[in-house]
């Protein structure tokens, strides 16, 4: 009782907040969802004329925390700046920086709003070491070790000493002195809600500072994605959330930055969700200049006391645990992580030329496997009248010896990206293959006064070694991955049951004897992230497989 009543006063306080500093909540409020879920956005009854165009909330950029905002801050700008123009920090980890040190700023402006965010999380980094050790041997599990170390070096190096240093600034401060928990609590708040904002080009550029800010190409769309998180293993992909007809007609008078945009950020997630954020650069559309605002497809459509969401994008639950903390069961996006390991490659047979023909090629040794590649395989959902419409011919460009190799009959219904074959079949490749592929390079002028070209190299191994060497080692590689996969954790039967048993009373409440997991949602989403890897990982072995026998078969 006394946690809702303390967060009912939060939300008070940040209303009366948001509004003074002029955002119109026009057809939706604020609220808590239930549940421990925090706070979302909420649909209103009897719009106001102002929401007949669907917009049903808008939210001034003045508002918006970004790193121009931080080096305007009269308090901490100015050390900000000095350490921007130096190099010492990017532009996401001064926003970072900014967040610990309002936090403990009674006078900050953001104080309400900062209140308001969740102080812990669900996403991997947050585990504890018996949660954490439900992911072994899947690809977040490495990704979450790495990124702990790295999130603990850069604090202990850099980060607590300059934020301590900004508190210090400010001396109606009691205590500066930060932990290693603030800084992970700061980097969640950015990753879980940072949005790509297209702001007007007086924002980015307020002065002498202005030219030092990253911008992107005006091809870009409106999205509320986020890059790639470092180098962990973890793709993070781009998602689309749409952008306004004078957001994209004016891309060149408008630089993209990230920042946390109060109000728009408490919308969850939902892949069907019937509203977008969009930029309001002139005022056009709710008549505020300089605004953000959040539009329903269709107001009729969402009833009053609905939840109002965006879609975070076309994600896999691996990205999602990673950065958001949630998982969906049986995600659509659900993707599969494969790679041949360097330092295997650095130990096989003629090494060093592979290494230099895989450059050559910019062969990638880590794929991607997005679960709609299955509906292209044997196994898949796409009917065989796609088979008719495809035509039996070889991906690779024509030369003079070009077509010796007999195209294989399953060209067509291949569920794995021809890039990540032509790598393997560079890997796989014998030294006597090497010295065929050696000798067609050279009947097309490759020598050494002209390197051979990717598509060169790439159509020379083709028609020398065919598939059979590189399904042989994705067979080996998918074979591996799901050993480490069960190796932790057991089949995806066993998870299945797991998930099953969750619905049991005895089980919750911890008295199931063939278990001592302590069961909590973090737990549950593991499960389900694990679950979706090995399955993932059956049927795409179940298409290489298929594929090497059929390859075997035509290749004698």
């Amino acid at each position: 009782m006394a946690a809702a009543a303390d967060d009912d006063a939060k939300l008070e306080s940040f209303l009366q907040w948001f509004q003074a500093n002029g955002a119109d909540l026009r057809g939706c409020t604020i609220r808590a969802c239930g549940g421990g879920k925090g706070f979302g956005v909420f649909a209103t009854a009897a719009p106001e004329p102002a929401t007949t165009d669907g917009v049903v909330l808008v939210v001034p950029l003045d508002l918006a925390i970004t790193p121009m905002r931080v080096l305007q801050d009269p308090l901490v700008g100015p050390r900000c700046r000095a350490l921007f123009e130096k190099g010492g920090v990017d532009d996401r980890l001064l926003v970072m920086l900014f967040l610990m040190a309002e936090r403990r700023r009674p006078g900050s402006l953001w104080k309400p709003y900062l209140d308001m965010l969740p102080s812990t999380f669900g996403s991997s980094l947050w585990f504890s070491e018996e949660e954490l050790a439900e992911l072994e041997g899947t690809t977040l599990y490495r990704a979450t070790v790495i990124q702990r170390k790295s999130l603990q070096s850069s604090f202990d190096e850099k980060v607590k000493g300059l934020v301590e240093e900004l508190l210090r600034i400010d001396e109606s401060v009691s205590s500066t002195e930060v932990v290693f928990e603030d800084f992970l609590w700061a980097n969640s708040i950015f990753w879980t809600r940072a949005l790509n904002i297209p702001l007007p080009h007086s924002y980015v550029f307020p002065g002498s500072c202005g030219d030092r800010q990253r911008t992107h190409d005006g091809d870009d769309v409106c999205d509320s994605s986020l890059p790639a998180h470092q180098e962990t293993g973890i793709t993070v992909k781009d998602s689309s959330a749409s952008a306004d007809e004078n957001s994209k007609s004016s891309n060149t008078e408008s630089i993209w930055v990230e920042g946390l945009v109060p109000g728009i950020d408490f919308c969850n997630h939902n892949v069907k969700a019937l509203a977008t954020w969009e930029v309001d650069s002139v005022g056009n559309a709710t008549g505020v200049p300089a605004s953000m605002y959040l539009m329903l497809a269709d107001k009729s459509s969402v009833e009053d006391g609905a939840e109002i969401y965006i879609n975070y994008g076309n994600k896999g639950n691996e990205e999602l645990l990673y950065l958001y903390g949630f998982v969906v069961d049986n995600n659509p996006d659900d993707y599969l992580m494969v790679h041949y390991p360097v330092e295997a490659l650095r130990q096989i047979q003629c090494a060093d030329i592979k290494m230099k023909l895989l450059e050559i090629q910019k062969g990638e040794l880590r794929c991607l496997l997005p679960r709609s590649l299955l509906d292209n395989g044997f196994f898949g959902s796409r009917s065989n009248e796609d088979k008719d419409n495809m035509k039996n011919t070889t991906p690779f460009s024509s030369y003079s010896w070009s077509g010796q190799r007999k195209v294989p009959s399953y060209l067509h219904k291949i569920a794995f990206p021809q890039e990540f074959m032509s790598t393997l079949r560079t890997i796989a490749m014998q030294e006597h293959e090497l010295e065929q592929v050696a000798s067609l390079l050279g009947e097309v002028g490759s020598n050494e006064d002209r390197e051979a070209s990717d598509a060169e190299i790439q159509s020379a191994v083709w028609e020398v070694c065919g598939d059979q060497g590189a399904l042989g080692l994705l067979v080996d590689l998918l074979r591996v991955k799901m050993a480490e996969l069960e190796e932790g954790s057991g089949t995806e039967a066993s998870d299945t049951e797991l998930l099953d048993s969750m619905h049991s009373e005895d089980y919750v409440s911890g008295s199931d004897k063939n278990s001592e997991r302590k069961l909590n949602i973090n737990t549950r989403s593991c499960i389900v992230y694990r679950r979706g890897q090995k399955q993932l990982t059956r049927l795409f072995l179940k298409e290489a497989e298929y594929l090497l026998e059929l390859s075997a078969k035509e290749q004698t």
